[in-house]
């Protein structure tokens, strides 16, 4: 498997132009929060014969998070650590909307379609296919790239996301 390196090195390559990443900084956390939300309806516990608040927890979103953590755990501890905070983040938005007023599956789905136009808007601008189309595990990455990049952008790192300072 490719290194931690190499991934970001290979998904900076189509996501070099400004434009692409500010679009990437906003949309990759809201592709990663919409996707979670919308695999959070998948109700897995009752189908396990659980209830209450085990069923509760047991979905489709909470599956989606421990099959993606060995990904990161592979590229390094502290991708996981990071990972776990954005998955933290996510999972207590997720709650807070599904215990709101605001219906999650609509909320999710209007959110992570809005986020996939400005993302291919952003690749039209960059002049390159997203990463993913040649290698689905990109969709992994980018939440790693978006969290190099912004703390290069705060200058809290000399290294951007993709590797080469600017």
């Amino acid at each position: 498997m490719r290194d931690l390196a190499t991934f970001l090195s290979d998904y900076g390559d189509s996501h070099r132009h400004p434009v692409n990443q500010w679009v990437h900084i906003l949309c990759v956390p809201a592709i990663f929060l919409s996707t979670l939300g919308l695999f959070w309806l998948i109700p897995l516990g009752p189908w396990l014969g659980l209830d209450g608040a085990a069923a509760y927890w047991v979905n489709g979103g909470t599956l989606l998070a421990l099959l993606c953590m060995p990904f990161y755990l592979r590229l390094s501890m502290g991708v996981s650590v990071m990972m776990l905070g954005w998955l933290a983040v996510s999972l207590a938005i997720v709650v807070a909307v599904d215990h709101s007023a605001l219906p999650l599956g609509w909320s999710a789905l209007a959110l992570w379609l809005v986020a996939w136009v400005v993302q291919v808007w952003g690749h039209k601008v960059e002049g390159k296919k997203p990463s993913f189309t040649d290698d689905l595990v990109f969709l992994l990455v980018g939440p790693v790239f978006v969290s190099k990049e912004v703390t290069y952008k705060l200058g809290l790192s000399r290294t951007p996301g993709h590797g080469t300072p600017s």
